[in-house]
């Protein structure tokens, strides 16, 4: 069995924190204007920083899963799997929201609209799952040379999608393997920085620095259209965006190498790390509804987002974690986290 491979797991723990982070950042930022402005900056800097976490998670899936063999029924039950977690959780957003928290929702948007917004990384997972025993042929016959001219062609690709939709324009036709989306995208740029991490010229230091301007990019525009319009502007804080790609690939290729591209650590630390990341896809699942349960009693307004932004990151975050330690003891537990 090949060993795991702990700076992978280092950013995936990283990445389900920071998600929760963008999570409790956006209530906060979405009330622009009616909380302190220091605490809109204080909330859009954490907001900003957090979002190399979902292209993290894509890019983990490319790294682990494109480039392997594997046998269809896998393929068959990984895609079961997945389309079980998603029925689950849409049913049990469905109910939490109507019953609850009193938001309609009508059943026959199912298949275009989560009954929770953030299911939507399952909606984008799904499509990719269907075509990867495909895209893992297609790696495993490239080679070095086409793998790089791949990553040019679809690199271009994403960007022109980009500057298109910021013109409010579009392609007549999509790329094949990208898409209108980022989301594929993600999934070979992981295979592609895991494979050749140790090889790619760019140092350690100028990987910070992009991803620290990139991000310092991300938030300076974010916060200059949001002063002239006069509401919180979320359009550069898109996983389409450039700046939000550029701080996503950076930092993890710099993660990727830290320790000389395999981190090592202690039994105790591994089963730690191990424990925590076995436990982050339910975590992702089920820290909204710890979120909506504050959002339903308290304003943004209400406590400084300088106590209550930290506070709320580590309580949700604490609380879904121990929640899905419970349910992963049972057998549907584990079918649903």
């Amino acid at each position: 069995m090949k060993e795991k491979n702990y700076n992978l797991e280092l950013i995936r723990m990283a990445s389900f924190v920071l998600v929760i982070a963008i999570h409790v950042t956006n209530y906060f930022c979405r009330a622009y204007g009616k909380i302190p402005q220091g605490e809109y900056l204080f909330s859009l800097a954490l907001d900003t920083a957090a979002r190399v976490s979902v292209p993290c998670f894509f890019m983990i899936s490319g790294a682990l899963l494109l480039g392997r063999q594997e046998h269809l029924k896998k393929h068959l039950r990984r895609l079961g799997r997945f389309l079980t977690v998603l029925t689950v959780w849409s049913a049990v957003y469905y109910v939490w929201n109507r019953f609850y928290m009193g938001t309609p929702y009508d059943l026959g948007d199912i298949l275009t609209e989560p009954t929770e917004a953030h299911l939507w990384y399952l909606y984008a997972l799904i499509p990719i799952y269907l075509a990867l025993p495909f895209l893992q042929v297609m790696c495993r016959g490239m080679s070095m040379k086409l793998e790089k001219a791949f990553l040019i062609v679809t690199t271009a690709a994403v960007i022109l999608n980009y500057l298109l939709r910021f013109a409010g324009q579009e392609l007549y036709y999509d790329m094949p393997l990208v898409g209108d989306r980022i989301y594929a995208y993600y999934l070979y740029v992981g295979y592609y920085l895991y494979k050749y991490r140790r090889h790619i010229p760019l140092g350690q230091r100028p990987a910070l620095m992009i991803c620290l301007t990139s991000m310092a990019a991300t938030f300076g525009i974010t916060l200059g259209v949001t002063v002239d319009q006069g509401s919180h502007y979320e359009g550069a804080l898109t996983y389409e965006s450039f700046f939000v790609l550029l701080a996503a690939v950076t930092f993890f290729l710099f993660m990727l190498r830290l320790g000389d591209a395999r981190v090592c650590f202690r039994e105790g630390t591994k089963r730690v790390i191990d424990l925590f990341c076995s436990c982050s896809f339910g975590v992702y699942l089920i820290h909204i509804l710890f979120l909506d349960n504050y959002k339903k009693y308290m304003e943004a307004a209400d406590l400084t987002a300088w106590a209550a932004v930290p506070g709320l990151i580590a309580v949700i975050t604490l609380v879904s974690f121990v929640c899905v330690w419970i349910l992963r003891h049972f057998g549907i537990g584990r079918g649903i986290t």
